[in-house]
């Protein structure tokens, strides 16, 4: 599977793979017209300014036999000073298309984006996550990841849900 660092030329491909994830794993969660509304267009155009930024972040996406991109991660330091910045990471996202769900994509673009986070000199990564994402959680649970007791309320598309923060030691 193709994993490589992203292009701002790939900007509309993590677009359309950020909204359309959302849609299929958020549909219990969040509104339906909230959801329905994400444009792929606006992203398109965050995306890629987020691409050309000097201090953009690490994002790597995972192409498929047609060059399309079918899963992105991001990453960079913790962004706030809660933890040492040099050591700790915030794996920011992580999303693929619904099509490849269960088929090992996401588990290799992990495993790519911890190998790029050790070479960078991260020794420990977090993440938050919606506490109601059973599938999401099961994924970070399965690859290692646990909740650090950290749990957070955040308004998301009109809804207070809850986010859970977990974190994952880089090195054994």
């Amino acid at each position: 599977m193709p994993i490589r660092e992203a292009l701002p030329e790939d900007a509309a491909g993590i677009a359309a793979v950020h909204v359309l994830s959302w849609r299929a794993a958020y549909r219990d969660l969040l509104p339906g017209p909230y959801l329905d509304a994400l444009d792929i267009g606006e992203r398109t155009a965050t995306w890629r300014a987020r691409l050309a930024a000097p201090d953009r972040p690490t994002v790597l996406v995972d192409t498929g036999p047609d060059g399309q991109v079918r899963a992105f991660s991001c990453f960079r330091a913790w962004p706030d000073e809660e933890f040492d910045r040099s050591t700790t990471a915030e794996l920011a996202a992580l999303y693929a298309l619904p099509e490849v769900w269960g088929t090992g994509v996401g588990r290799s673009l992990l495993a790519a984006s911890t190998e790029v986070l050790v070479a960078t000199g991260f020794r420990t990564a977090a993440l938050w996550v919606f506490a109601g994402n059973t599938r999401g959680r099961r994924f970070y649970e399965a690859a290692g990841w646990r909740p650090d007791g950290t749990a957070v309320r955040e308004e998301t598309g009109g809804r207070i849900l809850d986010e859970l923060r977990y974190r994952h030691a880089l090195f054994d």
